[in-house]
């Protein structure tokens, strides 16, 4: 016995055909745009990820002039640490409103911590200077320390940790993004290597 085909007719063939191609685009533009935002770079704790976006260079390039380059990079502060899920959902969603941000053209001159970062940097504080939040010899000579070690700020009294005095994207003048690590040859910007031209 002999099984017929089933034949679709003109319209379902075409329909699905159009669904391939732009089911094909969207693929593709996003892979593009994947590759060109170095989105597994973000899944790193290298913190030349968060100089993709040049908004960030003043703060990159403070935070290579601190001590705290020696012992953490931006992750260890920014992100939390309380279990490996919640670390990666914090970066994805910090990491989309800043990329919206950015592609929006939308970054303010000084960019400040929302809410819920501002708990993460704290917690992240404490978590590695717990030793200094729970001396007693700061009690004798910084008022309302022992009342207030867990309750206030760090940074309403370390304001310059670790950025230093960068407060905007100003505030540095001919601030430029670091070279990657991967780059072999040295890089001298165009207006630099003007400068440099007419100096000699």
């Amino acid at each position: 016995m002999k099984v017929k085909e089933k034949i679709l007719p003109p319209t379902t063939t075409r329909w699905r055909k159009t669904a391939i191609f732009f089911m094909a685009v969207v693929i593709g533009l996003g892979l593009f745009m994947a590759k060109e935002s170095r989105v597994i770079s973000y899944m790193s704790d290298n913190p030349q990820a968060c100089v993709n976006c040049h908004v960030m260079t003043p703060m990159y390039n403070s935070w290579m002039h601190s001590s705290h380059r020696e012992y953490a990079n931006c992750n260890d502060c920014h992100v939390p640490h309380n279990n490996v899920f919640n670390k990666y959902y914090f970066k994805a969603k910090d990491g989309l409103y800043h990329a919206s941000v950015f592609t929006a053209r939308m970054e303010p001159d000084v960019i400040e911590m929302k809410e819920a970062s501002q708990e993460v940097v704290q917690s992240n504080c404490i978590r590695c200077h717990v030793q200094q939040v729970t001396q007693t010899k700061y009690d004798s000579y910084i008022d309302d320390h022992r009342e207030n070690r867990t309750g206030r700020q760090c940074w309403s009294c370390h304001v310059n940790v670790p950025h230093g005095t960068v407060h905007g994207l100003s505030t540095i003048k001919y601030n430029v993004a670091p070279l990657p690590t991967d780059q072999q040859e040295l890089v001298i910007p165009k207006w630099m290597e003007e400068q440099i031209e007419q100096e000699d």
